[in-house]
């Protein structure tokens, strides 16, 4: 981990939003805080009248996204790309172009006809979220704000220097790197799976002890594209600075874009998609990548060190017995929920399910090596090497493309804290397929317990829903929800609708316990 790079700035902002600071400064950004909002969970929205409904000045409709004129009274809404009253506005009013989402308290640019980030309106906001902190902190011991008390900007500013202060942080009540982070325009996907990384204790490990080459990395002189590796640098370094004050990601997001440019904009994503994405981009960014371990091949980039496993799958022919064998990598094991449950579905099933045997549809019969023909047979996945952070993905959401439909499953699964994954190894698979004989099965999965330090989970519909993360921290679970940390009782965690688990090995998790300890 290394001090701030001065190399990276924030993302540059759309040249509307440049005029308009030119031109009017942050003067209205200080009065719009007097109507902006904040609930008790941390959501901000704009009420500028609360005896009246807001509604769209050209249509009088309260339906779909409604954008607020910074310069004049006006409300505008956006239900679809043939109604968008708010560029309306803009083209009938010269110099208008810059408006706020009053549902969620973000900036809108109504000729780019997207959210655009401003670092100034941001710290607006989190004056806000601070202000309207509880004054005491006396409530539930079961769930603890992370932030210092607010009563004035002052006392905000003292808590900062105090924070900072290394005696201060190991008093701290949270440990340390743990923080929240603002939301940016929809982006809880990023903020949940990041702060699932962040704290997986090798990857935390690695970054804290400056594995990351800065010096060695150079970033393209055509594209001027950010490392991604050296900006999740930066983020260790703004989380483990002692700093409480929820952090915005905004470079990490701007560099993710250039990365993925057909991603860059402000909508909800998957979060398991990013997941993948991050690591692919982490691969490709790692001067590692191009050496390979002449062992076995893998590759030697931290994302495929930490996460990648080795899957192994036979094909059966049921006439003779042949066995066909393929072995592919995997950074992930994506898992169908049971069925067959009424309500709930336990991992352990999942598992189960994922690692049993599967007659090909005849309609696929695979040739059979022995058999010289097409055959009837049946298909078994097993693990052949297990990673060192093992992540699942729980399938929410079923796609049905011959009826152009999307449903999310809301069925909870029950999983437990400690994880033993023998039973899913290829070595225990082929020894009860042939009723538990001795084999020379090779097994390079050393380490078969695990402990899970992270779940992603998402609530709502599958459309506007909204992803949360649920930290285990020195046996401690905290919940992540963008800007707003609270400790949880581990029920609240069991309750919930998983959608990414992360596991690591037990004596990693337990290693990470005693150094924070």
């Amino acid at each position: 981990m290394s001090a701030t790079n001065t190399r990276y700035t924030n993302p540059t902002s759309c040249k509307h939003l440049v005029d308009y600071k030119q031109k009017h400064g942050l003067n209205s950004y200080n009065h719009l805080q007097k109507c902006l909002e904040t609930t008790p969970c941390g959501r901000t929205s704009v009420n500028r009248d609360q005896k009246e409904i807001p509604r769209c000045s050209f249509c009088s409709g309260y339906e779909g996204r409604l954008y607020m004129c910074l310069i004049c009274p006006s409300i505008s809404c956006y239900s679809s790309p043939d109604s968008n009253h708010a560029y309306l506005h803009s083209q009938s009013e010269s110099g208008h172009e810059i408006a706020i989402d009053m549902k969620r308290a973000e900036l809108y640019c109504c000729v780019c006809c997207d959210q655009v980030y401003d670092p100034d309106f941001d710290k607006i906001v989190m004056l806000k979220h601070l202000k309207e902190l509880p004054k005491n902190g006396n409530g539930n011991k079961k769930r603890r704000r992370l932030y210092p008390n607010a009563k004035s900007e002052s006392e905000s500013k003292s808590s900062k220097r105090l924070l900072l202060n290394r005696d201060q942080r190991s008093k701290s009540c949270f440990p340390l790197g743990l923080r929240g982070l603002n939301n940016l325009g929809s982006t809880c996907f990023m903020n949940s799976v990041l702060q699932a990384l962040l704290h997986a204790p090798p990857m935390r490990k690695y970054f804290l002890s400056d594995r990351q080459k800065r010096d060695s990395c150079r970033t393209s002189s055509e594209s001027h594209r950010l490392c991604l590796n050296c900006v999740i640098d930066d983020v260790y370094s703004a989380l483990f600075s002692g700093n409480r004050i929820p952090y915005s990601p905004a470079q990490f997001l701007y560099s993710w874009w250039q990365q993925l440019e057909y991603l860059a904009c402000y909508e909800q994503q998957d979060a398991h998609e990013f997941f993948i994405s991050m690591l692919d981009r982490i691969h490709e960014k790692a001067g590692e990548a191009t050496e390979p371990n002449k062992d076995n091949g893998d590759c030697q980039c931290i994302a495929h060190k930490l996460f990648s496993g080795l899957l192994r799958s036979d094909v059966i022919c049921t006439t003779c017995g042949f066995i066909s064998t393929t072995h592919d990598p995997c950074i992930d094991i994506s898992l169908d929920l049971d069925s067959s449950a009424s309500s709930s579905s336990t991992l352990s099933s999942c598992l189960g399910r994922f690692t049993r045997p599967e007659k090909l549809g005849s309609d696929h019969k695979p040739y059979c090596q022995n058999c010289q023909q097409p055959r009837d047979s049946l298909k078994q996945m097993s693990i052949q090497r297990l990673p060192l952070v093992l992540s699942l993905h729980i399938k929410r959401f079923e796609h049905f493309p011959s009826r152009k439909m999307s449903r999310k499953i809301d069925r909870y699964l029950q999983f437990p804290f400690s994880l033993d994954m023998s039973p899913y190894l290829s070595s225990s698979i082929v020894r009860k397929r042939f009723g538990n004989r001795m084999f020379s099965e090779s097994d390079t999965s050393a380490c078969r317990q695990f402990e899970v330090f992270a779940v992603v989970t998402h609530s709502g519909m599958l459309e506007s829903g909204h992803y949360v993360t649920y930290l285990r921290l020195q046996d401690r679970w905290f919940k992540c929800d963008d800007a707003w940390i609270t400790e949880v009782d581990e029920n609240v965690v069991r309750a919930s609708q998983c959608y990414l688990m992360y596991y690591v090995q037990k004596m990693l998790y337990h290693e990470a316990s005693d150094e924070n300890g």
